[in-house]
């Protein structure tokens, strides 16, 4: 399970351009959902890839799945050099995306996002509508399961505002 606080806390500490997805994004969003990593999608600019270098690499990331001796060097270029990232870290699992399947790149992202406070910070995550588009186009079992939960919360916030 990786520890959300400090990556969190080094992510805005950085001044990164990101939004939280994911797992922790369905959680902010009064869910019971569990998860064990953090998503994040990410601005492509070079300033903010220097950023996010500078915020994990006191982690230790590593690419995860892969053996450990296999090379992997943490720095802009590698980050240039791929759009998402699935890392192991010191904190624990950690994947960055440069664009979220049917959401889009960093701006359309940002764009379905709203403002959070977790551990004393200011952070965008993806607004329930953005969760469901992303889990819907994702397809995969895990993503497909958490949708019916999605959608109640999305029909009783809908039937609260009305009221």
């Amino acid at each position: 399970m990786v520890e959300f606080e400090p990556a969190i806390k080094s992510l805005t500490a950085k001044e990164v351009d990101f939004v939280i997805i994911g797992g922790v994004a369905i959680s902010v969003h009064s869910t019971g959902y569990v998860t064990r990593d953090l998503d994040f999608c990410y601005l492509r600019t070079t300033e903010n890839l220097k950023r996010i270098v500078s915020a994990f690499a006191h982690f230790n990331p590593r690419l995860r799945g892969f053996p450990e001796d296999l090379p992997f060097i943490w720095d802009e270029r590698t980050l240039q050099s791929g759009t998402n990232f699935t890392l192991k870290t010191t904190i624990g699992d950690i994947d960055l995306l440069g664009e979220v399947a049917g959401v889009g790149d960093y701006q359309a992202v940002k764009k379905e996002s709203i403002i959070a406070r977790l551990y004393d910070c200011d952070v965008r995550v993806l607004t329930l509508e953005g969760l469901i588009k992303a889990k819907r186009a994702a397809g995969r079992t895990k993503d497909l399961l958490v949708l019916p939960e999605l959608e109640a919360l999305r029909e009783m916030l809908s039937e609260t505002d009305e009221e």
